[in-house]
């Protein structure tokens, strides 16, 4: 090989694999971790949308109801969260944090299913909605269906406890700056080959019991979700061995992690409660602005995801096909994420910096959403069946599965690095309180706040298929605020960082000062 292409040779390996020989002691446990968190977190979310969608007397008019009780249980979750961080160490929290998700899982698949019918309320649901109007029943369908519900709740705070907070909490903690830089965009990677990994898997237990060919009696479902839930107990297990793994052997390296900061860090770690931290969430305009990123993007992707749901119920009532799709659909997630992530993301954040790469996401959003939303405003003045004879509610299917598809590459790729990234240059008091207030409640609050607005469109209009003008005008407006928070958090970012630099570069001239005369003393 000529020695010029070598260098090409070297230069492309750079982009797509950033990583000195030494460093892999360090990322290769963290992409373990993202690997698995995320492989749970893609099943989870799909198996808890059939659950709550496909159930008897439910359809996608449960979704805004639930995510407002998975407001609820965020705000229980950091009540318990903001005194545990007080008292426990930050390898009991991780784990006394995570083993209660694992516990659920298990027991649902073991137990509550199989004993649903006798634990579900169908009788007195039906009584409620008969005497309730006619946008309420989702309301009546959380109730009706209660266990479904509890299990959705937990599965969407896998991602923000499990994914936000414990992970990214934890990297946040143990990356540098210029390491960030290069390592972020390789841990969204394991996501994207979990994507890869998990919708093929979740397709192919969804569709094992036709290929079994099944007597009658037999719970097709119910095997489904036996062996799924299985796969993520186990999957729990390996986070919780790779998470001790890297506290027994990588921070106790000084090359990766050093001691005296982790000293100071137990030292200095905050006594607030949880009131203090809202206080001091509200008090920093940088958490603000932080914030207002976080809700926006829950409550604009909430509002699109929830209506293309609503169309993909009516396309595949039954609960295995609608799993197997969604399977296929994060597969194809994956497949686009892991381009985006490796040629893109990490490209884009260092020729053109923080503030364009924060301002991909929601252009994405807003132009391919207000695309589809589009199709279903107007699907009542289309023809049935387009050119090449797809159904148009096939098309429309579709149509909302690219435009979450592009959505969530564009999280993966471009939001959830520098949201994170934009953590790294604030104290220790601001990671931990201001990082808990807004990766759980703050995400919350934004889907929640979605869901408040879907309530009460659905209850005006009588149902979900009617909401869609209301949502196109508001998806607007809420994209146009983040953008403009995305621009002034992007000048605080920049100035916060320098400010370390600076500081760093300070504190390296007084050690190289004082270098000689501690050896002139050392003589003496």
């Amino acid at each position: 090989m000529t020695e010029p292409v070598q260098k090409e040779f070297s230069k492309v390996r750079s982009l797509l694999w950033p990583i000195y020989t030494f460093e892999l002691k360090k990322i290769l446990p963290m992409l373990l971790m993202f690997f698995c968190i995320s492989f749970n977190y893609t099943i989870l979310r799909d198996m808890k949308d059939t659950l709550v969608i496909t159930a008897g007397g439910s359809g996608a008019e449960v979704l805004p109801f639930l995510k407002l009780g998975v407001l609820a249980g965020a705000l229980i979750f950091m009540l318990i969260y903001a005194k545990l961080s007080n008292k426990l160490s930050k390898p009991a929290l991780f784990f006394t944090t995570l083993s209660p998700f694992l516990v659920f899982f298990a027991l649902f698949a073991l137990v509550l299913y199989p004993a649903k019918d006798a634990l579900h309320p169908h009788a007195l649901a039906d009584k409620m909605q008969a005497m309730l109007p006619v946008g309420l029943m989702g309301l009546v369908a959380v109730f009706r269906n209660w266990m479904f519900s509890i299990f959705y709740i937990l599965a969407e705070l896998w991602g923000s406890v499990v994914l936000s907070l414990l992970f990214w909490g934890f990297a946040n903690e143990i990356t540098k700056i210029k390491e960030a830089k290069r390592f972020y965009a390789l841990f969204l990677t394991g996501a994207n080959v979990a994507l890869l990994v998990s919708g093929p898997t979740i397709r192919y237990f969804a569709n094992l019991p036709k290929r079994l060919a099944l007597t009658a009696g037999i719970d097709a479902w119910g095997m489904t979700i036996n062996r799924l839930m299985l796969i993520v107990v186990i999957l729990g297990f390996v986070i919780m061995a790779a998470y001790w793994w890297m506290n027994k052997n990588v921070l106790t390296d000084a090359r990766f992690y050093a001691q005296d900061d982790q000293k100071s860090t137990k030292k200095s770690k905050p006594k607030l409660s949880m009131k203090d931290s809202f206080k001091f969430l509200f008090k920093s305009k940088y958490l603000g602005l932080l914030a207002v990123l976080v809700i926006s993007y829950g409550i604009a992707i909430n509002l699109i995801e929830v209506t293309w749901k609503g169309q993909l119920k009516l396309q595949y009532p039954n609960s295995n096909d609608y799993l197997s799709f969604m399977g296929g659909f994060s597969t194809v997630t994956g497949f686009v994420t892991i381009f985006t992530t490796m040629f893109l993301g990490g490209n884009i954040m260092r020729k053109f910096g923080w503030r364009i790469s924060a301002l991909i996401t929601p252009t994405v959003i807003v132009i391919t959403g207000l695309t589809f939303l589009g199709f279903v405003v107007f699907k009542g003045h289309l023809p049935n069946y387009l050119l090449g004879g797809m159904a148009l509610q096939m098309f429309i299917v579709l149509l909302g599965a690219t435009q979450n598809i592009l959505s969530k590459s564009s999280k993966y790729t471009f939001f959830d690095p520098t949201k994170e990234m934009a953590y790294i240059p604030l104290d220790q008091e601001s990671k931990v309180k201001g990082k808990a207030a807004i990766d759980v409640v703050g995400a919350r609050l934004g889907k929640s706040g979605g869901s408040f607005l879907q309530a009460g469109l659905i209850l005006a209009c009588g149902g979900i298929g009617g909401i869609a003008p209301f949502v196109m005008v508001i998806v607007v407006a809420i994209v146009s605020l983040w953008m403009v928070s995305a621009n002034a958090l992007s000048k605080r970012f920049e100035e916060k960082s320098q400010e370390i630099e600076k500081k760093k570069v300070t504190e390296d001239d007084l050690e190289l000062v004082a270098t000689p005369a501690i050896s002139e003393t050392k003589k003496k």
